[in-house]
C-alpha cells in the first residue's frame, strides 16, 4: 500500500513537533500502599519532523504507548520516549502524560477514610545525547490568612488553594512523599470525608498555623531542598495559588530552583 507519510515534502519546512494529542488510555502506575494503581491517562506524544518528510506515522505512537501502559513507571516513561524516537526515525521525541492519582486519606479524629485525587503528570524529551524527565503534582490545601488573624478581634478568613510542584527527576521517588510535603507546608490539608469532630480539629489546627501563599512556597522549596533523594533534585518549580474567599482575585506565589540560580 502507498505510504503517503514517507513521501517527500517540497516546502522545506521542518516541524518541531508532530504526533498525537489528548490520547485517553488506561494505565497502571506505582502505588506505595497497594503496589499498583489503575488510572486513566491523557497523553501528548510527539517527534520532530524533518523538512523532507510529509508526515509522521500516528498509529505508531498509540502502539508504543499501549506496550508501556501496563507498567507506567518513571523509568519506563523515558524508555517509551526513546522507543518512539527510534521507531519513528526521529532526532527527538517528546511526551506529556497526565493522570489522576488517588490516595486513601483518613480523617484526623474519626479515622473515617475517603479517597483524595491528585493531578499528576510525567513529561520529558529524548534525543541521542540526553534525556530530560519531569514530574508534576497538584495538591489541594487550606490556608488561613496571617494578616486577617492578626488584625481581627475574632476569626480569620481562610480559603482552599492549590500547590503545584514540578521537579526534574533524577532517581526514583514516591508521588505520595511529594504530596505529603505540600500538605505539611499549608495551614492544613483537605479531606474528602470529615465528621464534625474532624471539622473542629481541621478548623482549629489551620487557625493555629496561618500561611500566606509566600509562606507555602518557601516551606515547600525548603523541603524539596532537604528531600532524601540521591542525587538531589537538579531543578524544581513551586507555585501556590489561593482561591480567595474575601477578594475577587486569587493570591499567587512562585519560586524556581536550579543548580546555579533561582528565579520565577
Amino acid at each position: 500500500m502507498i505510504d503517503v507519510q514517507n513521501q517527500k515534502d517540497e516546502r522545506e519546512i521542518p516541524l518541531q513537533k508532530a504526533g498525537v494529542k489528548g490520547l485517553r488510555y488506561p494505565i497502571q502506575v506505582l502505588d506505595r500502599a497497594h503496589k499498583i494503581q489503575h488510572t486513566t491517562a491523557s497523553a501528548d506524544l510527539f517527534v520532530n519532523l524533518p523538512h523532507y518528510f510529509k508526515g509522521t506515522h500516528m498509529s505508531r505512537f498509540v502502539e508504543i504507548f499501549r506496550d508501556y501502559a501496563a507498567d507506567f513507571s518513571m523509568k519506563n516513561f523515558l524508555a517509551m520516549l526513546e522507543k518512539i524516537r527510534e521507531n519513528l526515525d526521529a532526532e527527538r521525541s517528546f511526551g506529556r502524560v497526565s493522570f489522576p492519582f488517588f490516595i486513601e486519606k483518613k480523617a484526623p479524629v474519626s479515622g473515617q477514610a475517603g479517597m483524595m485525587c491528585y493531578e499528576c503528570a510525567y513529561e520529558g524529551c529524548s534525543d541521542a545525547q540526553s534525556k530530560t524527565f519531569y514530574v508534576s503534582v497538584e495538591v489541594p490545601v487550606t490556608t488561613v490568612c496571617p494578616c486577617s488573624k492578626a488584625i481581627s478581634e475574632y476569626g480569620a478568613h481562610n480559603q482552599r488553594g492549590i500547590v503545584r510542584i514540578r521537579v526534574r527527576g533524577t532517581s526514583f521517588f514516591w508521588l505520595e512523599d511529594i504530596i505529603l510535603l505540600a500538605e505539611k507546608a499549608a495551614s492544613s490539608g483537605v479531606y474528602s470525608l470529615l465528621k464534625r469532630s474532624d471539622e473542629k480539629f481541621v478548623t482549629e489546627s489551620a487557625y493555629d498555623n496561618p500561611r500566606f501563599v509566600e509562606d507555602v512556597v518557601r516551606e515547600v522549596y525548603a523541603a524539596l531542598k532537604r528531600f532524601p533523594i540521591e542525587p538531589p533534585f537538579g531543578s524544581f518549580t513551586v507555585e501556590a495559588e489561593n482561591f480567595e474567599s474575601i477578594h475577587n482575585h486569587n493570591a499567587y506565589a512562585c519560586a524556581e530552583y536550579n543548580a546555579n540560580s533561582q528565579k520565577c
